[in-house]
């Protein structure tokens, strides 16, 4: 596709970037089938193709309006359009284009502003998340219904590790909200690991690793984040010897995956920062190779569906590899339609967009319990409690499952 861009523009680092991406769409449409909102809403300007139109437009000079602010910000940012694209149209890093041009010409009203100020300044900190949380689940019973669906229970299970030396290591990530959610997932990577002869060191870091400021146009924030994630974990990596930067989150991992890319032009960051992006590895990914055999897992005989997040098979490119892990120790997976979609969660959107988020959460939870599953896995602590949330059965990781099921 050829564009035009405006002069103040297309010399940019964006604007060059925009029209790298342009140039490889060729508006066949393959998209548009693969897009939730477009599935959901009919309408082409709610689909990837129509973004593209309404951002092309944009940048050639065509001022922005709240439709167009709209229909972009009505995108998951899922990625599955990247995944069926026949051409490797980047979609994802046009879109961020594209909101950034949009953002600087709609004034948004004035609780949206407050409202993502606010979860700028709580959800990427961990400390007050975490005190956030504990109050709404010590009001939990008398908040409304609504609410109270909102607020996910605490649940606690703990893990023991062997306690063994292990010359192979790890840095495994804590992530902001993870801990205060869902403080077993980690804990059950650590056995996991331990099992099959690692050592996981964990990165404690209070900042969060940037995706939220950064698909939320927060861009000083996000920046400084990675910066000072940069940093420490560099310091870690030349100091311990770390084979491997380790995500549970599939949502941290693949933002993390991307920080060579979010520096490309700082020569001062960019070959820390793909350092960072070549060390980091998904749970999933990296556990794969290795002799399963090791955990003793013992199998338990119900059907299970794996839910499979965005970012996990979209934006990391990792599609199957959990499900491998998980048929591999004997689990009973049942198939699950229409498994690219996204569920509805992807990061903030289901507090902007609540509406579609619920009904494309509906429509997820209809296909994973097609088969009678018993149970969900999933690999994103936001897909989980998102699931869980409205799901009539258990949603939980699916290495905090293998842990539970681990001989001791």
């Amino acid at each position: 596709m050829q564009a035009d861009l405006k002069d103040s523009i297309k010399n940019t680092s964006a604007g060059k970037e925009a029209e790298r991406i342009l140039r490889a769409c060729v508006h066949c449409g393959f998209c548009t089938a693969t897009c939730p909102t477009y599935r959901l809403l009919g309408d082409e300007l709610d689909g990837p193709r129509g973004r593209i139109y309404l951002i092309k437009s944009m940048l050639e000079g065509k001022p922005a309006t709240a439709k167009t602010l709209q229909h972009l910000d009505r995108c998951l940012t899922c990625r599955s359009c990247e995944t069926t694209c026949p051409s490797g149209v980047e979609y994802g890093k046009l879109l961020d284009v594209g909101r950034h041009y949009a953002e600087q010409q709609v004034e948004r009203s004035l609780f949206d502003k407050l409202f993502r100020g606010l979860l700028l300044r709580v959800l990427p900190y961990r400390k007050r998340f975490s005190l956030l949380l504990k109050l709404g689940r010590t009001f939990r019973p008398i908040l409304p219904a609504a609410l109270k669906k909102q607020v996910p229970v605490a649940v606690k299970t703990t893990f023991t590790i062997s306690g063994k030396q292990h010359e192979r290591k790890v840095l495994l990530l804590s992530g902001c909200v993870q801990p205060s959610l869902a403080p077993s997932i980690n804990a059950a990577t650590r056995l996991l690991l331990d099992r099959l002869g690692v050592a996981a060191i964990e990165f404690d870091a209070e900042q969060c690793c940037g995706a939220l400021g950064h698909h939320l146009n927060a861009t000083g924030q996000a920046r400084d984040f990675m910066r000072a994630n940069i940093d420490a974990m560099t310091s870690i990596i030349n100091e311990q010897g770390i084979e491997a930067i380790i995500s549970t989150a599939s949502g941290c991992g693949v933002h993390l995956k991307d920080y060579g890319y979010h520096f490309r032009e700082d020569p001062e960051y960019f070959d820390k920062a793909q350092q960072v992006a070549l060390l980091t590895k998904d749970i999933a990914e990296f556990i794969q190779d290795n002799d399963l055999s090791k955990l003793e897992f013992t199998r338990a005989d119900i059907p299970i569906a794996f839910q499979s997040p965005c970012t996990l098979q979209h934006g990391q490119k990792l599609t199957g590899v959990v499900e491998d892990i998980l048929q591999r120790l004997g689990c009973r997976l049942v198939p699950v339609d229409n498994a690219y979609l996204c569920c509805g969660s992807a990061g903030v959107y289901s507090l902007l967009q609540t509406t579609i988020s619920q009904q494309v959460k509906q429509e997820k939870l209809k296909t994973l319990l097609q088969n009678d599953a018993e149970l969900i896995l999933t690999a994103n602590i936001g897909c989980l409690v998102h699931l869980d949330q409205s799901s009539p059965v258990p949603v939980r990781h699916w290495a905090e499952y293998i842990a539970s099921r681990i001989s001791d």
